[in-house]
């Protein structure tokens, strides 16, 4: 099982964005060919974060636990932080600030059945409810037909998460720009340790994927973090062929860690049509299996 451990992950983040930026682009000479170190030293950075060399060391060796948060804005500049990593490295500072803690199992998440009857209101339109770890939690019915191949896996709650890493044939045969949907999980994945370092479920399915795909393990060691952003995601579904979906991913004030995820396409495009034929699919089969039932009653 992996442990994430704030100090290493503050050091490992770190270096890694600072390795990745070149002098001339952070407006500083580079004198002489021959630098020791990839992107900036960590003097260069310290300079441009307007604090010394000494305090700068401590903070990439892991130690935030009293960087004011005019300190942390200064080294988000200086290191060109997006938005993410900006907000991935305040989490990491108040974890740096928290006392250390056991790996807490969270209790089962149940979604309340009033979130699950707004589910069941939108007919025209795949929505589902999922977390921070990629679990899905609920559904409607043209979801569940449009997930199909991620619910496959006989496990529940169903994880996209495992879908991408450890069935990845199935996987890219469903998500057409599968590298880019990799990356994201796995930045993502990231960005919620970063907010729950301590969270067991999270611990162990980072650990399993970190055990059994190659991919997800260049991929974490990337530090790479992403924020939960509405989106295009294209699908090629079994039953429909190709789907190019808008994606609105909303956070639930009421679930902290839950978003609603609801797909749509824009009217007269051969997506909604293909969206439609997938709700006339879904109203077919439920009516079959409505009579099922009663001629077997």
């Amino acid at each position: 099982m992996v442990m994430m451990d704030p100090r290493t992950e503050i050091r490992e983040f770190l270096s890694s964005r600072r390795a990745r930026i070149a002098p001339e682009r952070a407006g500083l000479p580079a004198y002489g060919g021959n630098r020791r170190v990839k992107g900036l030293r960590r003097e260069e950075v310290a300079l441009l974060a307007g604090v010394s060399v000494d305090y700068y060391v401590r903070m990439e060796r892991g130690s935030l636990a009293g960087a004011s948060d005019s300190v942390l804005d200064a080294l988000a500049s200086a290191l060109q932080l997006d938005e993410a990593e900006r907000d991935h490295l305040f989490h990491l500072a108040r974890q740096s600030r928290a006392p250390s803690g056991p790996r807490r199992r969270r209790s089962a998440v149940t979604v309340r059945s009033t979130l699950q009857q707004v589910l069941d209101a939108i007919s025209d339109a795949p929505a589902w409810v999922g977390s921070g770890r990629y679990d899905v939690l609920a559904m409607n019915h043209l979801a569940r037909a449009l997930y199909s191949p991620v619910l496959a896996d006989p496990r529940r709650p169903a994880n996209t998460a495992r879908f991408v890493y450890l069935n990845p044939e199935a996987a890219r045969d469903f998500f057409v720009d599968y590298d880019r949907i990799a990356g994201d999980v796995a930045a993502k994945l990231r960005m919620e340790a970063g907010r729950n370092p301590h969270d067991e479920e999270l611990i162990a399915l980072v650990g399993e994927l970190s055990t059994c795909s190659e991919l997800f393990r260049q991929r974490w060691a990337s530090q790479d973090v992403r924020l939960r952003r509405s989106g295009r995601k294209r699908l090629r579904h079994p039953i429909v062929g190709r789907l190019d979906l808008d994606v609105e991913s909303l956070a639930l004030p009421a679930e902290p860690g839950l978003h609603l995820n609801i797909y749509t396409a824009p009217a007269a495009t051969p997506t909604a049509d293909n969206l439609a034929l997938l709700a006339s699919w879904v109203a077919t089969q439920q009516t079959l299996a409505t009579e099922l039932e009663a001629d077997n009653g």
